[in-house]
Parts: C-alpha cells; sequence; structure tokens
C-alpha cells in the first residue's frame, strides 16, 4: 500500500471521526444515531488447556481485519478537465475536486478508483468524448487523495489504441498507483494483482464487456481484459496460489442509465461469484447508481454510479450526477479467511455548478447554499432509493455517513 499522507482539508462538521461512530439509516431514511462501528477485538485471546500433569496456554493473535473503499466512474470531459486547469493555464490539479470525500478515501485500509480512460503520457492529444484521453494530472489526483490503485478495464480502455493503452499503464507505473485489467505483456497480465493490507493479501481483477466496437490485436490481447468468466476463474485461481486471501472483481458492465441489472450482469454474476476463488464483486458503467446484493454469502456492488464527470441533462439523466463511495468491512474467521461482515454505502453527487466539486450528498446540510442542499437532499433520496431496493441493515447494508478512519493521524507517517 502507498504510504498514508493526512490532508489538511476545509470539510464540513460531520468529518470530526474519532468516535467509532455512523448512522444508520433505515429504508425510510430514518437515522437510529450513532451506532458504534464492528472492529476485531484489539487484544490477543488467551487459551487454557489443562491435564493432570500440565497446563497449557495458548495466545492466540487478534483476528485480521480490514476496510476496503471502492468508487465509480472518472471521466474527464472537457469541462471536468477545465475544472482542474490551473490558474495560469500551466497544468492541472483535480486533487482540490475531492475536498469533501478525500478524508474518506485516505482513510481507508485499501482504496481502488475506476479511471474509465487512457492517460496521456506527456499532455499531448487531449480529449473529451466519444475518444477520450487524459493528463497526466488526472492520475495523479488520484495518488494525491489517498488511492491506491485503480482498475482499468473499461469500454474506454481503448480509445488511444495500443499506444495509448501502454501509455496509461507507464503513468501509472511512474506515479506508484497500481492497476488491474490492463498490461503490457503476456508475462505481466498472468502476475496477480497483489495487495498487503493489514497483514492480509488481498488480489484485485478487472475487466469489462467490450472496447466500443475496437478489437484488440490478435497478438496482444493482453492489453485489456474482457469480460470472460471461465478466464476471471481462472485468474483468481492464480492470485489464490500466489498468496491471495480475499479477492476482489471489478466488472465494468450493464447498461448505460438503467438501474437495474441486466440479464448479462446476472448471468456473469452466477457463474462468477459462486466460485470459490472470488469473494466480492464491485461493478460500473451504467453512469447511474445500482442495487447491492448477495450471492449466498457474498456480495455484489452492481453499479457505483459518476465520481467524477460531466454528464450533463443536456445528453443525459439526472441521476448521471449520483454516484457513491462503497466501504466493504472484511474479517478473518476462526479458520483464517475472510468474509465481509457489512457494506457502508455514502451518496455522493457531482456539483456542476461550483467547479466539478465531488459533494458528499447528504440531506439537511447547512454548509452549502440552499439550492445545492437541496439538490443533495434529492440525489440522496434517489441513491437510497435504488441502493437498498434489495438489501437493508438488517442485512449489513448500512449509510456510511460519519465513518470514521481506520488509522488515526498521530500513526500515519507525515
Amino acid at each position: 500500500m502507498t504510504a498514508r499522507r493526512w490532508l489538511v482539508l476545509a470539510v464540513p462538521a460531520y468529518f470530526l471521526f474519532g468516535f467509532g461512530l455512523y448512522w444508520l439509516v433505515g429504508p425510510d431514511g430514518s437515522g437510529d444515531g450513532p451506532v458504534a462501528v464492528a472492529s476485531a477485538p484489539s487484544t490477543t485471546t488467551t487459551s487454557t488447556t489443562t491435564n493432570p500433569t500440565t497446563t497449557t496456554t495458548t495466545t492466540l493473535p487478534p483476528p485480521r481485519t480490514a476496510r476496503l473503499l471502492f468508487t465509480g466512474d472518472l471521466l474527464p470531459h472537457g469541462s471536468v478537465r477545465n475544472a482542474g486547469l490551473l490558474a495560469d493555464g500551466n497544468g492541472w490539479d483535480f486533487a482540490p475536486l475531492y475536498q469533501e470525500v478525500a478524508p474518506l478515501i485516505s482513510g481507508a485500509d485499501l482504496a481502488i478508483c475506476h479511471m474509465e480512460t487512457p492517460i496521456s503520457a506527456d499532455d499531448t492529444g487531449l480529449s473529451g468524448y466519444p475518444m477520450f484521453n487524459a493528463p497526466r494530472a488526472f492520475a495523479a489526483a488520484a495518488l494525491a487523495v489517498g488511492y491506491d490503485g485503480c482498475s482499468l478495464a473499461s469500454n474506454h480502455s481503448y480509445d488511444q489504441g495500443a499506444s495509448g493503452a501502454v501509455d496509461t499503464q507507464n503513468v501509472f507505473e511512474e506515479l506508484g498507483l497500481r492497476w488491474a485489467g490492463m498490461a503490457r505483456s503476456v508475462d505481466e497480465d498472468l502476475e496477480p494483482r497483489l495487495y498487503d493490507v493489514n497483514g492480509i493479501t488481498i488480489a484485485h481483477l478487472s475487466a469489462t464487456y467490450g472496447l466500443n466496437g475496437f478489437v484488440l490485436p490478435a497478438d496482444r490481447g493482453y492489453l485489456v481484459d474482457l469480460i470472460e468468466p471461465s478466464t476471471i476463474i481462472e485468474e483468481a485461481r492464480i492470485a489464490r496460489q500466489a498468496g491471495a486471501e480475499f479477492v476482489v472483481v471489478s466488472l465494468h458492465w450493464g447498461n448505460e442509465y438503467r438501474h437495474e441489472p441486466t440479464a448479462a450482469q446476472n448471468d456473469w454474476l452466477a457463474q462468477i461469484l459462486p466460485s470459490d476463488e472470488i469473494d466480492l464483486v464491485i461493478g460500473h458503467h451504467a453512469h447511474v447508481v445500482q442495487p447491492v446484493d448477495q450471492v449466498g454469502d457474498e456480495w455484489v456492488v452492481f453499479g457505483l454510479g459518476n465520481f467524477l464527470s460531466n454528464q450533463s441533462s443536456n445528453c443525459c439523466v439526472t441521476a448521471s450526477q449520483d454516484g457513491m463511495i462503497a466501504t466493504v468491512e472484511i474479517l478473518e474467521d476462526d479458520d483464517g479467511g475472510f468474509s465481509v461482515v457489512g457494506v457502508h454505502y455514502i451518496p455522493t453527487w457531482v456539483d456542476r455548478g461550483d467547479g466539478y466539486l465531488i459533494r458528499l450528498a447528504e440531506p439537511g446540510r447547512s454548509d452549502v447554499p440552499s439550492g445545492t442542499a437541496n439538490a443533495l437532499a434529492a440525489s440522496f433520496e434517489r441513491t437510497q432509493a435504488v441502493v437498498s431496493s434489495r438489501l437493508g441493515p438488517v442485512d449489513g447494508l448500512t449509510i456510511g455517513f460519519g465513518l470514521e478512519p481506520t488509522v488515526s493521524p498521530e500513526a500515519v507517517e507525515q
């Protein structure tokens, strides 16, 4: 993982963390007040065995636990790119657009973004929709606000051809950001993307339904991973053999602007998630949020929505401004395996009227203009209705406003 660096940002009062609380909100929007976040015991467990001649005491370590965080589509439309332009017009800085959400991102044990588009190696040939190419600063901002890595497989991954796919990965490597879903060689494609998270080895895979009609060269299919359930399961198996204890698969799937998962999504999920090799599926691409659900004891976040974009009402549905931060709590069991013990979702909204800030869509905010507060409340209602349409607090799915970081500022290298 990258070293955590805490950013001093102007954030609302509800980001005064430290009491281990979050707001438990039911399907009707009612709040049950602050509830302690479930966590692993902080002390060791002692087991004593006695026989007539000896007494043996075994000290067991506490179970390992981690909080994983995921966000949706990052799309460098022209207006978004202009929002990050420096005052002198010489370069970009997109990190300020994350100022409200950065404490949550940097506070997670593992934070994964979805970088939907190619990144230019030298800030030339920049473009927006429909053939994207973003400045290096667009990726650099992800690192600055606390992401450890990103999923890269999307329908736009091949917008700039093979050279663009390679350039994107070179930029990530130079910045020190990890990635999944693309590779520059056969050997790199076979190498699992592993993270050491609180002593837990977590693997990340990424794949997309297609490439907007582009076809990869026959001898370079490794450039972008496409959704093929048997291949994904085999990659997960390779990751397990390399030491992975928990495997996350990011899938770029679904129909744009459709909240309900498609038949293809359900079919792929039925083939992938029940596999013993895979523990969690995280989805994106629809540009609107989709439900959170379970298959047996395993979880799927069908669609995270847009996190940063300019899909305005001129082209797209109002809900394309909505997104969410999904945080997933995992806990070690007595056998040394890991399971998800809770999922929190935090609604977000792209404020196109105020410099494309990624806002926390929490009702009742008084720190923003009344018009913005009303829009945030409406966004919250839309997101809550969709995301919690299948599960709720009794299942372990809760709204995570007030969720505290899992690390303290004092414990982080400055």
